[in-house]
């Protein structure tokens, strides 16, 4: 068998990446299963969705086969946004609120600091523009998709050696076998002359003869070994084309 560098790939593989965008942190997966076609799904949240042609294009221009998974998520920082500028109006409507509320039912609870800083609108958040967040995600994409390639390359290669290593078996034990054909073959037209002779038909020499033939044609598997080692020449061949 010719060896070759031709990289075989595997249907599975998984790959993650992330980016620090300041009040938001961007992160991208891609998990991939076997499948006949290439089969994309993308789950986005709503303000990536209009991304969506522009990641297909660019990974199905890395990948032509399997269903892969790309989720997308988009989550707050919490630690830069309690570093930015608290919106006074906004904390001032939030007080009010609250203030009306206890105003009704003096029991209920005021809001702690931190509930303060979580709510919507209080901290004042440098805004993203959707050109950068665009560049972001298209960058961080490349990123995974390269390694979603090395991991199906690196799984690829340990499947290929395993079926290389089932092939060597194969080819082993066809060897061991070929030179007992006939022994065999001999050892099993006696047995049956024997099982014959006991049934009362060994008298009929033409028709013993025939059973023999015909018996001898059934377990006669020289044909079998050698189309099997023809399969395992096609398997390595495959596997050496990548």
């Amino acid at each position: 068998m010719t060896t070759a560098s031709t990289t075989l790939h595997s249907m599975t593989g998984f790959a993650s990446a992330s980016r620090d965008l300041g009040s938001l942190n961007l992160n991208l997966e891609l998990r991939a299963v076997n499948h006949r076609y290439l089969d994309l799904q993308f789950k986005l949240p709503e303000e990536l969705r209009h991304n969506e042609p522009a990641l297909r294009e660019q990974l199905a221009g890395s990948v032509w086969r399997g269903k892969i998974e790309c989720r997308v998520q988009l989550s707050r920082n919490e630690a830069a946004a309690v570093a930015g500028a608290i919106s006074e109006a906004a904390l001032s409507r939030l007080l009010s609120a609250q203030a009306a509320v206890r105003r009704l039912e003096p029991e209920a609870c005021a809001l702690t600091v931190h509930e303060m800083l979580r709510w919507p609108g209080v901290i004042a958040e440098s805004l993203i523009e959707p050109e950068e967040l665009t560049r972001a995600v298209l960058e961080l994409m490349k990123k995974a998709a390269g390694e979603f390639l090395g991991s199906r390359d690196r799984e690829g290669a340990k499947l290929k050696a395993m079926v290389l290593e089932r092939c060597t078996g194969i080819r082993r034990f066809c060897a061991q076998i070929e030179p007992r054909v006939p022994e065999l073959q001999d050892a099993y037209s006696r047995k049956l002359a024997e099982r014959m002779r006991e049934a009362g038909v060994a008298g009929d020499s033409e028709r013993l003869a025939q059973e023999l033939a015909l018996f001898a044609s059934k377990i006669d598997v020289a044909e079998e070994l050698s189309r099997l080692v023809t399969h395992v020449a096609e398997v390595e061949r495959v596997l050496a084309a990548g």
